[in-house]
C-alpha cells in the first residue's frame, strides 16, 4: 500500500495542525486520536491533565503504533499547553458548543497557518478556563436528540474538515 515507515513519517512534512486532549479519560479515545493524527500527518498531539500517555497497552490497542510515529507532548495543565502553543504561533480553537462558536461547516477564516484544536473530557467537555484562553470555538452542527459525540469521533470529523485545505498543500 506504499505506506511510510515510522522513520520516513517522522522526516515528512506535517500538516500544521495540533490536537490537544484536555483531560480525556478513555485510553481507547487517546489511541484513536493518535491513529487519526497519523493518517493526516498532523504536527502532533498534546496530552493534558489526566489524559494517559504512551506507552500503554490500551492506547496501543487503538493507535496500532501511531503513538510511535506521531510527536506528542504532555502538559500537567491544559492552560500551560495553550499558552505554549500560542507562543509557538498557533491559533488555538476549542471544539465546544459555546456562544459565538463557528460551525464547522462554515468557511473558516484562519489567518495563521498553524492551528491547534482542543478537545475535552468525555463528560465535562473543554474546561471553561481553557475555552476563555482560546482564540475561538468550533462547533459541529448536530441535528439529533443528543448534543455531543464521542471525543474520538469528534476528533476525526474536525481533523478531516480542517485538513481538507491543508492536505494538498503540505502532504504531497
Amino acid at each position: 500500500m506504499d505506506r511510510l515507515s515510522v522513520e520516513e513519517y517522522k522526516e515528512s512534512r506535517k500538516t500544521p495542525l495540533v490536537v490537544v486532549l484536555d483531560h480525556v479519560r478513555s485510553l481507547y479515545n487517546v489511541g484513536s486520536v493518535f491513529r487519526t493524527a497519523d493518517a493526516f500527518r498532523l504536527q502532533g498531539v498534546c496530552l493534558c491533565g489526566i489524559t494517559a500517555r504512551p506507552p500503554h497497552p490500551e492506547i496501543h490497542k487503538t493507535a496500532l503504533g501511531a503513538e510511535d510515529s506521531v510527536e506528542w507532548q504532555y502538559f500537567e495543565r491544559t492552560e500551560d499547553c495553550v499558552e505554549y502553543l500560542k507562543q509557538q504561533g498557533y491559533t488555538v480553537l476549542a471544539v465546544e458548543q459555546c456562544e459565538g462558536s463557528t460551525l464547522l461547516d462554515e468557511k473558516l477564516k484562519i489567518k495563521d497557518e498553524k492551528l491547534a484544536v482542543v478537545l475535552g473530557n468525555e463528560v465535562k467537555g473543554v474546561q471553561q478556563q481553557v475555552i476563555d484562553m482560546c482564540d475561538g470555538c468550533l462547533e459541529i452542527p448536530q441535528y439529533g436528540t443528543k448534543h455531543s459525540m464521542n471525543v474520538s469521533v469528534t476528533a476525526g470529523i474536525v481533523i478531516w474538515e480542517l485538513c481538507k485545505e491543508y492536505i494538498m498543500k503540505y502532504n504531497k
